[in-house]
């Protein structure tokens, strides 16, 4: 299903690039960051975190994909686009949510992840003709990857996903730039990030 605000998407010129953002349950967010906040901030710092996001795509469109209802309600009240995919799992969700934006007419996507409260503006990072990956500042997940809506991604996000998705871009033989950007490599997972967080406020 996707949104009245979803419908922009249908009418952009065939030079463009979109933002995708996966998010999920807010109420289901974060739980590791548990040891330091309860329930209700956690999930109030991930619909924070992705708004933020959001906004960070601009002058991008952005489309969130997603399966929760609240998240649906929440990306239709900040501009987004919304691809309504329940029941997929992050990897395939992220690979039918750009395949739905190249069949949109987008030719690149940038795929961010809603937990960057840091995060710049993401349209520079589309101006690369083959893969960019960002990974965090652990080196270790992999919070931006930007490529060509027609390439045969496959996403392989969770725990090592950086390693991993810098094979695939590899074997693929497209060309690859990495970016390794503190604003872009904070991500939110662990008490300690929160920490981070709290230093570079």
């Amino acid at each position: 299903m996707v949104g009245a605000v979803g419908l922009r998407l249908l009418q952009v010129s065939p030079q463009s690039a979109a933002v995708l953002i996966p998010v999920k349950a807010f109420k289901e967010a974060k739980h590791r960051l548990a040891p330091a906040l309860g329930a209700s901030e956690r999930a109030e710092l991930a619909r924070d975190m992705a708004t933020h996001v959001v906004r960070s795509a601009a002058p991008l469109p952005a489309a969130v994909v997603c399966d929760d209802r609240v998240v649906r309600e929440w990306a239709d009240s900040v501009g987004a686009a919304v691809v309504w995919r329940p029941g997929t799992g992050l990897n395939a969700a992220v690979r039918s949510g750009v395949d739905h934006l190249q069949a949109a007419g987008y030719e690149r996507v940038i795929v961010a992840h809603g937990d960057l409260p840091r995060a710049g503006s993401l349209a520079p990072l589309g101006d690369w003709p083959g893969v960019t990956l960002v990974p965090d500042r652990r080196n270790d997940g992999t919070n931006v990857i930007a490529l060509p809506s027609d390439c045969p991604f496959e996403f392989s996000y969770g725990k090592g996903s950086f390693s991993r998705h810098f094979a695939q871009a590899q074997r693929l033989g497209r060309s690859l730039r990495v970016l390794r950007d503190p604003a872009f490599g904070l991500d939110i997972d662990l008490p300690a990030d929160l920490e981070e967080l709290a230093v570079r406020s």
